[in-house]
Order: structure tokens, then C-alpha cells, then sequence
């Protein structure tokens, strides 16, 4: 059984793999804490500014807002 990246699309063929290459994946730079999907920079602006969730039916906006940077991230307990 195959495993996928849901940011860069890269096939692994365990899910160690594939969580391992999670935490360094480039393609999933940005998060949304309205929808909880990861994405690249590139899919969330046009001008470098403005910054809206690229998922369909998402309404987060704004880097610090909804939109978070994934090296930020931080789990609380």
C-alpha cells in the first residue's frame, strides 16, 4: 500500500515515510486554522500581501489571522 502527501503529492511506501517526510515537506509551508489544511505560499497570495485560504469553501484570511506559518506552530498542552 502506497502512502501520499497531501501537500506535494509524493508517493512513500510506508507511513513512517510519510510522517517523517511531513515534518520537513516544503510544499505545505502555511496552515489554516479555520479549515486545518496545509498549502504553499504561492497558493495563498497573488501580490505577497493578501493572504486567503486556497480550499474551496474556506473563508480563512490573513497571515496571523487564520493563516499561520507551520515553522510557528507550537502544540499547547
Amino acid at each position: 500500500m502506497t502512502h501520499t502527501c497531501r501537500n506535494c503529492k509524493r508517493t512513500f511506501g510506508t507511513e513512517l515515510e510519510l510522517e517523517l517526510h511531513r515534518d520537513t515537506c516544503s510544499a505545505g509551508q502555511l496552515y489554516c486554522s479555520a479549515c486545518g489544511e496545509r498549502f504553499t505560499e504561492e497558493a495563498a497570495t497573488r501580490d505577497g500581501w493578501t493572504y486567503r485560504c486556497p480550499t474551496a469553501d474556506c473563508d480563512g484570511t490573513d497571515i496571523g489571522d487564520d493563516i499561520h506559518r507551520v515553522s510557528d506552530a507550537r502544540i499547547e498542552a
